[in-house]
C-alpha cells in the first residue's frame, strides 16, 4: 500500500539503493521516504549495514610439508557512504572475500613449518586482514576483524604429534625415577654406613667393658680366695660361660646351632687356644711399637 502511494520505509541499519529509469539516483537511509514510480524511481535493492561474519575454510601445506586446514572467521560490514560501490561493483560479496582470504593464507602459511604457524596465527591473521582490508575497502566494505580460529593438520599428524609428546614426556618421567632410585640408594647406603659405624662402637664399647669386667672379677676372686692364680680364674670363668652357652642352646626350641665335639675338658683346649694366640700377638705388637 505504501509503494502504491510511493511512500517508502526503510528499516534501522538498513539502506535502500533507489535508481531512476535504470540509473542509480541515491542511496535511502533508516526512515520514511518517498518513491513516485509513476516518475520512473524505483527500489534497485537493499543493504544491510551491520557487521556480518564470513567463516572460511582453507587446506594449505606448511613449509614442512603438513598439509593443514585453516578455519579463519572474517567480521565485515558495509560503508554507508560506500553503499553504492558495494551494491553495484560486487556481485558476490562472500565469495570475493573467501578467494581473498584464500590468497592470503595460503602466501602466509607455507612459509613457516607446523610448529611456528600454531605459535604465529595471530600473524597470520594480520596478514590476511591487511590485504582483504585494502582490498575490499574500493567496494565499500570495511572488514572489522579476522581471525584464525581453528588449525587442523591431518589425522595421522595429530596421533604422530601426540605421540612424540607422550614419548618426551614418558622420557622426562623416566629420568625423575631414576633419579629419585638414586638418591633413595645414595641415602640407604649412607644409613648403612652409620648404622655399621655405630655398631661397630657398641660392639668395641661391649667388649671393653667385657674386658674391664673380667680383670676386675678375676683380681677380686685372686684377692679372697688365697691360692689361686689369674690363669685359674680364667678357667673357671670360661667352664661357666661354656655351660651357661650350652643351657640357651637347649632351653630354645627353635635355635639353629652347629655343634662341633666338645666336652667340659675342651674348655681347657680352647682355653690354651686362645692363650697362645695372645702369646703369639704381642710379640707382633712390641716388635711394631
Amino acid at each position: 500500500m505504501g509503494q502504491a502511494l510511493g511512500c517508502l520505509q526503510v528499516d534501522q541499519s538498513n539502506v535502500i539503493v533507489r535508481e531512476h529509469f535504470g540509473k542509480f539516483d541515491d542511496v535511502l537511509e533508516p526512515g520514511c521516504h518517498c518513491l513516485p514510480w509513476c516518475l520512473g524511481y524505483r527500489v534497485a535493492g537493499g543493504l544491510s549495514l551491520r557487521v556480518q561474519q564470513l567463516d572460511v575454510r582453507c587446506e594449505t601445506k606448511t613449509k614442512d610439508n603438513v598439509f593443514v586446514n585453516v578455519v579463519a572467521s572474517v567480521q565485515y560490514h558495509a560503508i554507508a557512504e560506500k553503499a553504492a560501490d558495494a551494491f553495484y561493483r560486487l556481485s558476490n560479496t562472500r565469495a570475493q572475500i573467501q578467494s581473498y582470504v584464500f590468497d592470503g593464507i595460503r602466501a602466509s602459511v607455507p612459509k613457516l613449518n607446523l610448529d611456528a604457524v600454531f605459535e604465529q596465527k595471530n600473524d597470520i591473521a594480520k596478514a590476511v586482514e591487511e590485504e582483504l582490508e585494502k582490498a575490499m575497502s574500493t567496494y565499500g566494505f570495511e572488514i572489522v576483524q579476522t581471525l584464525i580460529v581453528d588449525i587442523e593438520p591431518d589425522v595421522q599428524v595429530k596421533r604422530a604429534m601426540n605421540e612424540i609428546n607422550a614419548a618426551a614426556r614418558m622420557r622426562l618421567a623416566a629420568n625423575e625415577k631414576a633419579e629419585a632410585e638414586k638418591i633413595l640408594q645414595i641415602k640407604k647406603a649412607e644409613g648403612e654406613a652409620e648404622s655399621k659405624y655405630l655398631s661397630g662402637l657398641g660392639i668395641a664399647r661391649q667388649r671393653q667393658a667385657i674386658v674391664d669386667g673380667l680383670r676386675e672379677s678375676v683380681l677380686a676372686f685372686s684377692e679372697n680366695v688365697p691360692g689361686t692364680t689369674p690363669k685359674d680364674v680364667m678357667d673357671m670363668v670360661l667352664v661357666t660361660q661354656y655351660f651357661d652357652t650350652m643351657k640357651e642352646i637347649g632351653a630354645s626350641s627353635k635355635s639353629s646351632s652347629v655343634f662341633i665335639p666338645h666336652g667340659p675338658g675342651a674348655v681347657r683346649d680352647v682355653t690354651a687356644q686362645i692363650r697362645e694366640g695372645l702369646l703369639q700377638a704381642r710379640p707382633v705388637q712390641d716388635s711394631s711399637d
